[in-house]
């Protein structure tokens, strides 16, 4: 393998985004159960995911059945309470899998530099790493719900790059969300925008 310029790798450490970059969900059955109770298609994860709703189970301030509950009293009015709850609970046990090229990307990264999974998450994301056979994926995993910090805070990028032992400048962040690479680019990271593997495979070339 050639060594970038100097013999460094041009990062000393990957921070990577879990959730529509490792994995994804499949939500057709949610989707499915708005259409047959004569909801417009993504009213549910339009409730469940407005910040006032989903920031407490991202920062772990209650359980996943506590954000259900919040979930159906966000829908209420406008399905009958009992579909409301059916729902949030679809939601919450939606089926998801792992990217397999993302994954076998990212073994890759790891043995020139540390990964750190940073990511807004629940308090099950350790069992569904596990669940999916990636408890050992990564050096380290922060995750806002047990941490307390949710991205795009800078503390979280900052505790990040502390697990990982370096300098947030010397960071690649790997996220889907344009408003989390615009933050951790504020601190001098280097961002990608993650829409496919080919994207993440670009910018870890001179690792790999």
């Amino acid at each position: 393998m050639t060594e970038p310029t100097g013999g460094r790798p041009p990062f000393d450490a990957v921070l990577c985004d879990v959730d529509n970059v490792i994995r994804h969900y499949d939500n057709s059955g949610l989707l499915a159960l708005e259409r047959t109770a004569g909801l417009a298609e993504g009213t549910t994860m339009k409730v469940a995911f407005a910040p006032h709703v989903d920031l407490p189970v991202l920062l772990g301030q209650v359980t996943p059945q506590e954000w259900v509950a919040s979930i159906a009293e966000g829908l209420a009015g406008l399905v009958p309470d009992d579909t409301a709850w059916e729902l949030g609970s679809t939601l919450l046990e939606l089926p998801f899998r792992a990217d397999e090229e993302v994954v076998a990307l990212l073994r890759r990264a790891r043995v020139r530099v540390p990964l750190v999974l940073v990511t807004n998450a629940t308090l099950t994301l350790e069992d569904d790493l596990a669940g999916l056979g990636l408890a050992d994926l990564a050096d380290h995993v922060v995750s806002s719900a047990r941490v307390g910090i949710a991205k795009p805070d800078p503390r979280i990028y900052r505790l990040a790059a502390s697990r990982a032992g370096v300098r947030p400048e010397r960071c690649l962040f790997v996220d889907d969300t344009e408003e989390n690479v615009a933050a951790a680019e504020a601190l001098g990271m280097t961002g990608v925008r993650f829409r496919t593997a080919a994207d993440l495979e670009t910018a870890l070339a001179p690792l790999l």
